[in-house]
């Protein structure tokens, strides 16, 4: 087996890049933050904003999702996977019903790189880039990472453990403040799968050390030891349980330590996570894919060009990276450029195909 690429953690620091405002804009407009939120956002990592959409306005992303299970189901049911599309169950219960016939359903979902038209059209909701613009200033971009989330009950899969987005991405990010919006589709709480924040993990700026991979998963591990160790947390005061109405946002940054809580309810927690940065700084996202530019400060009537962008399946982006096209659309495995930054300590499905890419002479980054 060929030698895994050297992993370390990141000894660079910026505290300044989470902890230091912009000017903020001298004209009030429409779902600015007050200065308290704005302050908060700073100086704890994170702030919980309720009722910022009204359900109207996410109906239509809700309608999205909708067509995006109903898709699915239709191709796995072509390809004899399941016997029953579940055409009558409800929003919250299809996909639940379906992962059920065929586990990894709702990683499939989740592995869908296309975003639909009311994804767009949430994510550059004029209120919601007039908060970005308080965290960033009035350039703004969307981020090439966007998440729609399937978490469906007890289901490990879609169960995120503690670590910071900066892990995901290459370190040429770290001087780069992406915040994030988390946008539930129902009440969340501690039942049903809501977010746990460590505030003021950002402070340091530093990305701490995490391992590959938690669990069955793909997904990234950031121990409480090491937060302790690296970021200087108490976490028997600093963890704080979000739980956000229907409606509500959680903003955070791309420096502090955070999880989902896995879903024991009997309803699938569908959200949002939208990202955006300046367009001018590195996205870190591996030279995969750009970002989209949502706003110019120079340029008051510029439109959005969502055509490459929106049609570009991260995904795909993602596998052919490692050295593998996707060719079978019922495969559940993930795996990413994340996976060569950090060590490998558990091995499942997702990092045997990273090592089987490693390993593959014809991989675009064989070891």
């Amino acid at each position: 087996m060929a030698a895994e690429p050297s992993r370390a953690a990141s000894p660079a620091k910026s505290p300044e890049t989470y902890t230091t405002q912009p000017p903020q804009p001298k004209e009030k407009k429409p779902g600015q933050l007050e200065k308290w939120q704005v302050d908060q956002f700073f100086e704890k990592g994170y702030v919980l904003v309720p009722n910022f959409f009204t359900h109207e306005e996410l109906d239509p992303v809700k309608d999205a999702i909708s067509e995006l299970v109903d898709a699915l189901a239709n191709k796995l049911f072509a390809g004899g996977k399941i016997d029953d599309k579940c055409e009558k169950a409800g929003f919250y219960q299809r996909l639940i019903l379906l992962e059920k016939q065929f586990p990894g359903t709702a990683v499939l979902l989740h592995k869908l790189g296309i975003l639909p038209p009311a994804f767009q059209a949430l994510w550059s909701n004029e209120r919601l880039l007039n908060v970005i613009e308080q965290f960033i200033g009035p350039d703004i971009a969307g981020h090439p990472v966007w998440n729609l989330r399937t978490k469906t009950p007890r289901n490990e899969q879609v169960t995120v453990p503690w670590h910071q987005d900066n892990a995901y991405l290459d370190e040429s990010c770290l001087q780069t403040l992406q915040p994030t919006a988390w946008i539930p589709l129902l009440d969340t709480n501690a039942n049903n799968g809501c977010m746990q924040v460590v505030s003021e993990g950002h402070k340091l700026g530093m990305t701490a050390k995490h391992t590959c991979c938690a669990g069955g998963t793909w997904y990234v591990d950031l121990s409480e030891e090491e937060m302790v160790k690296t970021l200087g947390v108490d976490l028997d005061k600093d963890v704080a349980t979000c739980e956000v109405p229907y409606g509500g946002v959680l903003f955070i940054n791309n420096c502090i330590p955070h999880r989902s809580l896995e879903n024991h309810s009997d309803k699938t927690r569908w959200s949002l996570d939208l990202r955006w940065q300046n367009p001018t700084k590195p996205n870190g996202f591996h030279g995969l894919k750009e970002c989209v530019v949502m706003r110019k400060a120079d340029d008051p009537n510029y439109v959005i060009d969502w055509s490459k962008f929106a049609n570009t399946d991260r995904a795909k982006l993602q596998a052919k990276e490692m050295g593998k096209e996707i060719d079978d659309d019922f495969n559940a495995a993930i795996y990413g450029p994340w996976m060569r930054r950090w060590e490998i300590v558990h091995h499942n499905k997702h990092t045997k195909a990273h090592i089987a890419h490693l390993n593959d002479p014809g991989s675009s980054w064989h070891a």
